[in-house]
């Protein structure tokens, strides 16, 4: 049985932890190619080398045609879901727009660096209700454990933001960029761990980092509120980076699929991979690390 263990050295995204994956051997073609039949907008994901304090990383990138190219790192981060995914936080997604993901309930100006992408445009995009996206991946020819892994991530944030912002789960709404940020990492993810034959998924405690972050209704601490509600019942741990290091998709991932927390043991190593930020940290590499092999006992 095949293990990853995700080595949160400094928080988790979305889009990280897709390039550590990548990086660890999860093959990017079959991850376009699924990803490609699905009913989203166009697009194209490739992986670029960065060094993060003397490591050698992978940096996810995500170009949206039709839309605006997006330098991808989890976007994901920040709070309400981004996205943004998303997965952001001060991993260095540099996004600075507003997430209307609840669209008809607040529009969050995010100023964080994810280091998904950045978004900068203002023209009108469609929206996309968490059950529209749900619905979405039930439909497809997605294998079955990715339809499963997908569904549960995209299941605990939508109950999450529902709960924060009191509207029914099925209602939560994505901005267009969202949800396609969303879909990409979150089902990419699901997708990587299928190419990966991952039948596990342990972790790290996870670093949120601290400070506070301007949304539109003012300064909120971090971690931001949907991503505190996905946490509860996850070990965190101590950082000394101030910003948001974990991101809703991030969380998400973590809350719907890791069944076990806690140091790394009994574990033979066989691949290692590891996903880059876009900020650059002082105290710590802004990396995802991930640990692929297999359980002893």
């Amino acid at each position: 049985m095949r293990t990853v263990y995700l080595d949160c050295v400094s928080g988790i995204s979305g889009d990280m932890l897709l390039a550590a994956l990548i990086d660890a051997g999860a093959d990017i073609d079959y991850i376009k190619h699924a990803l490609g039949h699905l009913p989203i907008d166009p697009f194209d994901i490739s992986i670029k080398t960065v060094d993060k304090c003397g490591v050698s990383s992978k940096k996810l990138i995500i170009e949206l045609h039709e839309a605006v190219s997006s330098t991808h790192d989890d976007r994901e981060h920040n709070n309400d879901y981004h996205h943004h995914d998303h997965d952001h936080h001060d991993h260095g997604h540099d996004h600075c727009h507003e997430h209307d993901h609840l669209e008809h309930h607040h529009q969050h100006e995010h100023c964080h660096d994810h280091e998904h992408h950045r978004h900068d445009h203002d023209h009108d995009h469609h929206h996309r209700k968490a059950a529209d996206i749900i619905k979405m991946i039930r439909a497809s020819d997605l294998p079955a454990r990715v339809k499963q892994r997908s569904l549960a991530i995209f299941d605990v944030i939508a109950k999450a933001e529902g709960k924060i912002h009191g509207i029914d789960p099925a209602e939560v709404h994505f901005h267009e960029v969202g949800a396609m940020d969303s879909i990409i990492d979150t089902i990419g993810i699901c997708l990587a761990l299928e190419s990966l034959d991952v039948a596990e998924i342990l972790s790290s405690a996870v670093p949120t980092g601290y400070g506070k972050l301007k949304m539109a209704h003012g300064l909120y601490p971090i971690p931001a509120p949907a991503t505190a509600e996905l946490l509860k019942g996850i070990p965190l741990a101590h950082s000394p980076v101030q910003g948001e290091l974990t991101t809703p998709t991030g969380a998400g991932v973590l809350k719907g699929l890791v069944s076990k927390y806690g140091p790394l043991g009994n574990f033979i190593i066989e691949s290692i991979g590891y996903g880059a930020g876009t900020k650059d940290f002082a105290e710590v590499p802004n990396v995802m690390r991930v640990l692929l092999g297999k359980t002893t006992h």
